[in-house]
């Protein structure tokens, strides 16, 4: 009895929440209201949701004072991903001979976690999430495949 009892409670909150907003949104729709927060939807992407200061989401990869990739392609990244998004492809540098660089560096952000674990394992401090957020969403999933040209573009 007690288990019909708060499932009633449960069903009881979700209908009052499912009413209340159908209201607003029937106000919205005609016209006869045009006040903001009324409701917890966001209208995307008319209307943007606003980002806490703190939240680091953009990739980026660092370059050097002369241009370079600060990447020396040692997997580190690529080793401490749990989503095992990073693909990483090594080849040496013509112009140093003692040092790599990435022939390709590739991030699924669709796959990311966005955990910072690639951040922390870096020593040559390459990789950096920044907290300028772009607009993550894209219509077609290989659009969230970002290569070093990507990466480095800002």
């Amino acid at each position: 009895m007690r288990y019909f009892i708060e499932a009633v409670k449960g069903l009881g909150i979700t209908s009052r929440h499912f009413f209340v907003n159908m209201y607003y949104h029937t106000l919205r729709f005609f016209h006869l209201s045009s006040k903001k927060g009324e409701t917890v939807t966001i209208q995307y992407p008319e209307e943007r949701r606003e980002t806490f200061p703190r939240v680091r989401l953009r990739h980026r990869l660092l370059e050097r004072e002369d241009g370079r990739l600060r990447c020396v392609a040692c997997y580190m990244c690529a080793t401490a991903c749990p989503a095992e998004c990073i693909y990483i492809e090594a080849e040496e540098d013509p112009d140093h001979p003692l040092e790599k660089r990435p022939k390709q560096f590739i991030i699924d952000l669709g796959k990311c976690a966005y955990c910072g674990f690639c951040v922390e394992a870096c020593p040559e401090d390459a990789l950096r999430m920044d907290v300028h957020i772009p607009e993550l969403s894209e219509y077609n999933k290989d659009d969230l495949i970002y290569d070093i040209e990507k990466l480095t573009k800002w």
